[in-house]
């Protein structure tokens, strides 16, 4: 008896080690074909921390594979995305549907986006799996003809994908749209090992899923996910197609976060699972616009949002900030100053260029390893807090390493699966800031506190004025 309690405690000791607060519960790959309802089922992934979107891929249906990914492309560079891959399926045989409603949608500016460089679905997906030893589900939003490839001609699909998530009309249905885009798929997958969970669209008579109630709740949502679904089912677009205010591939978003609030009936490997709990679906479904999915902090439940709560000069700048920057800038800005004992500018730099990899890759915390080229000297060094509280880089975690290379500047190298980028400060801001300190430091001396209260003084301008998403150089190393 002793010898299987002492073999139960080594088990949950070692599921303990394994375990990570920061960890989401579901790794994806979507695919999409373009369809009105995506751009907000896509949204509602982005928006969950408790999903880690690996990559998505574009397949014919609605709009041809070319034409979804100028959609999705557009869509994630809106979202400041631009390292979040996206794949085309180019062998799929695409039926034109009749209808241009889809590709009049407006998913983000599609200026510039070049359709030659994007990669193959296939070796896309083999990449990415290659590089995530977790489990992954791979959703389909539309038909199952990359879904069908991948089992096919890819052995590491088929070992390291859990499930299949199809928005479809059910295990029976042989009459629907995403069932029809590619018969010979639909048949082969369904026919697979690989378990298959079909999500049924909402219907409920009469019940319209988007009511006033939801569109109110909607409003408040302070997310730019939230914010996009938000202006999208408000559009002029919108009000002119049924399809546009149907919930459909949105239920997928809901049912991988909240499986019990559906009515699942399984049969051997296939899941036919129709939404059940509407309310509970809805208030779900804000809940993820909000990013509410998970707990982010490991001893506080929130941090204060009340300007109050802040020191004065601080405070009248609370809700500018987090409105321009966002919750995250916000909540690492203050950590990263506690921590660092007092308001710094190449803190601040640190936090915003911390917060914006995260952004760029749609990764999260804990998950890069970075090497900062701002050396170990104040006050350039103190860009190195203001990566560690943003991306959760620390050097206890040997994540975050100061490059040994002379040259010093407000850059860092972030590694995240295989590939890696460099962000670096804008040059002629960086001499600015540092003229400006220098200066200061000059009349006032580092023991004065008119230095202190004037370093302060330039960072809150700073933190409120300069955007991440103006003031760095981006490059792509691999």
């Amino acid at each position: 008896m002793k010898k299987y309690i002492f073999l139960i405690f080594l088990i949950l000791f070692a599921e303990g080690l394994n375990a990570h607060p920061w960890k989401p519960s579901h790794y994806v790959i979507i695919d999409t074909d373009g369809g009105i309802d995506d751009i907000k089922a896509i949204s509602m992934f982005l928006a969950s921390h408790d999903v880690r979107v690996l990559a998505i891929t574009v397949s014919p249906g609605v709009l041809s594979a070319e034409k979804a990914y100028i959609k999705v492309r557009s869509l994630l560079d809106s979202y400041h995305h631009e390292g979040l891959q996206v794949g085309i399926n180019r062998t799929g045989s695409y039926k034109p549907t009749g209808s241009s409603f889809a590709a009049e949608i407006i998913w983000g500016n599609e200026s510039g986006i070049d359709i030659t460089k994007a990669p193959d679905v296939l070796p896309l997906i083999k990449d990415v799996l290659s590089n995530e030893s977790t489990k992954i589900s791979f959703i389909s939003l539309g038909g199952l003809t990359t879904a069908s490839m991948a089992i096919r001609d890819l052995p590491l699909f088929r070992e390291q994908v859990k499930d299949i998530i199809w928005s479809a009309d059910g295990a029976e249905d042989k009459k629907g749209f995403n069932y029809n885009i590619d018969k010979i798929a639909s048949v082969a997958v369904l026919k697979q090992e690989i378990p298959v969970k079909i999500v049924r669209s909402f219907e409920k008579g009469n019940t319209v899923f988007y009511d006033e109630e939801f569109l109110k709740a909607l409003q408040r949502v302070s997310t730019p996910y939230g914010k996009r679904i938000s202006a999208f089912l408000e559009s002029g677009s919108a009000n002119t197609h049924e399809f546009a205010k149907s919930a459909v591939d949105e239920m997928v978003a809901v049912f991988l976060h909240y499986p019990s609030l559906f009515i699942n009936k399984t049969a051997g490997n296939i899941s036919d699972c129709s939404p059940g709990d509407i309310s509970g679906i809805r208030e779900s479904a804000i809940r993820i616009l909000k990013g509410e999915t998970v707990e982010e902090n490991q001893l506080i439940k929130n941090l204060p949002l009340d300007p109050d709560f802040y020191f004065d000069d601080i405070s009248i700048y609370v809700n500018e900030i987090i409105e321009k920057y966002g919750h995250e800038e916000w909540v690492s800005g203050v950590f990263a100053s506690e921590m660092h004992r007092h308001l710094g500018v190449f803190e601040i730099i640190g936090v915003k260029m911390g917060i914006r990899v995260i952004e760029y890759f749609k990764a999260g915390v804990d998950e890069f390893s970075v090497v900062s080229f701002a050396g170990s000297n104040p006050p350039l060094s103190c860009m190195n807090d203001g990566l560690l509280s943003s991306t959760g880089a620390t050097p206890g975690h040997g994540l975050l390493s100061v490059s040994s290379d002379p040259d010093k500047s407000p850059s860092a190298e972030f590694t995240y699966k295989n590939r890696k980028i460099r962000i670096t400060l804008k040059p002629e801001l960086a001499e600015k800031i540092s003229a400006e300190t220098k200066e200061i430091n000059f009349i006032y001396g580092l023991d004065s506190d008119i230095y202190w209260e004037l370093v302060r003084k330039n960072t809150i301008k700073y933190w409120k004025d300069l955007d991440r998403h103006e003031i760095f150089l981006i490059e792509e190393i691999r």
